[in-house]
């Protein structure tokens, strides 16, 4: 398989995360140029923007965001002269139909003979329209419409591929590059002892409401099982969740944010991970370091991830089903180190930058 494109590449994104800047720097290196086109967050997300790249040349766009909730949308100011000073030879852009610069971007790249990428989730199930007069017959259209203008697409997960496909996109068409924040681990992780006095249960995130680490803390309490729980992170619920640890778990540890090698003695201790609520792509790093997993159900990206072989998915904001997995877990030690090697497996072989890297060559190659 040609792991290289040799041509300019551009990318656009509404935002760049700190935790993409590894992953464009290895797709830099497998193409002629990288240029990359992204404003800033909206304040209220809480999002570490990336600035600094080695090998990725990175222009910011300003971001006009108009509205909230499910009727927001971001119009990117430049998109199109941007794209005439790289004059790229071809274009990966977010597939979301809320980004309302992306149209007149495809016409520009079309009218050269280029070609574009739309990458993204998946088209989500339709959530009751805010305004009537868009029926789900009208929005289906819409989503098949603005899918109609790709060349290919990249999906973050086969659930998101599927979603695709059911919009009519030609299958052969759409790649799935799993989403991946952890290159190839190097190392195996050194074996855990196959009993323990104590378990340990890991979180790594942001501390935000939807990450239910309150749900996590009660859990604790009402397995009565003399669990070390770790909670690793900042953010705005970080002095709720304390105030709610002296309740109902005050042995709970909060050790604040963790970044890079500062993280890998805790992953090193810990017996099982642990996220109950949506998000958090902490996920993938924890295998990389051999833990089992628990994650509620979310978008489709861990689907591929998360399996029986190395973890659970439970349904989100089920405190029953959560309470009740991580019982199981914790019953059999030795399953669990079982789970933890396959984890490994699977960052080391399927899902990791690498191999995402791989998808994204072969996806604007194969155009």
């Amino acid at each position: 398989m040609n792991h290289h494109y040799p041509g300019r590449l551009a990318l656009q994104q509404r935002v760049l995360p700190i935790y993409r800047a590894p992953f464009f720097d290895i797709l830099a290196r497998s193409c002629e140029s990288l240029s990359l086109f992204a404003g800033l967050p909206l304040p209220s997300e809480n999002i570490v923007s990336a600035k600094d790249f080695r090998l990725a040349n990175y222009t910011p766009a300003e971001n006009i965001h108009l509205f909230r909730g499910q009727s927001y949308l971001c119009y990117q100011r430049g998109f199109t002269n941007w794209l005439a000073q790289k004059d790229p030879d071809a274009l990966i852009v977010e597939a979301n139909p809320r980004y309302l610069a992306t149209a007149s971007a495809v016409m520009w790249m079309h009218a050269r003979g280029r070609k574009v990428i739309g990458w993204g989730l998946g088209s989500p199930p339709l959530t009751p329209s805010p305004l009537p007069i868009l029926g789900e017959g009208l929005r289906v259209r819409g989503w098949r419409q603005f899918l109609s203008q790709f060349d290919a697409l990249i999906a973050y997960s086969q659930r998101g591929a599927d979603e695709y496909a059911a919009h009519g996109f030609p299958r052969e068409k759409i790649f799935v590059a799993p989403n991946a924040v952890a290159p190839r681990p190097t190392k195996r992780p050194d074996d855990r002892p196959l009993t323990v006095d104590r378990a340990a249960i890991l979180f790594v995130g942001r501390l935000q409401a939807r990450k239910r680490i309150d749900s996590l803390l009660r859990a604790c309490a009402e397995l009565n099982q003399n669990i070390r729980l770790v909670i690793v992170g900042d953010g705005p619920e970080r002095q709720n969740l304390e105030s709610l640890a002296k309740q109902v778990y005050p042995s709970a540890e909060f050790s604040g944010a963790r970044h890079g090698d500062e993280l890998k003695p805790y992953f090193a201790q810990a017996d099982l991970f642990v996220l109950p609520g949506t998000g958090g792509l902490a996920v993938q790093e924890a295998m990389s370091n051999g833990l089992p997993v628990i994650v509620a159900k979310g978008d489709g990206t861990q689907d591929d991830l998360v399996r029986q072989a190395n973890g659970w998915q439970i349904p989100p904001e089920n405190y029953g089903a959560l309470v009740e997995t991580m019982r199981l877990a914790l019953s059999d030690v030795a399953r669990l180190r079982k789970m933890g090697d396959e984890s490994f497996r699977i960052v080391s072989e399927e899902i990791n930058l690498e191999k995402m890297v791989e998808v994204f060559v072969k996806a604007v190659n194969s155009l």
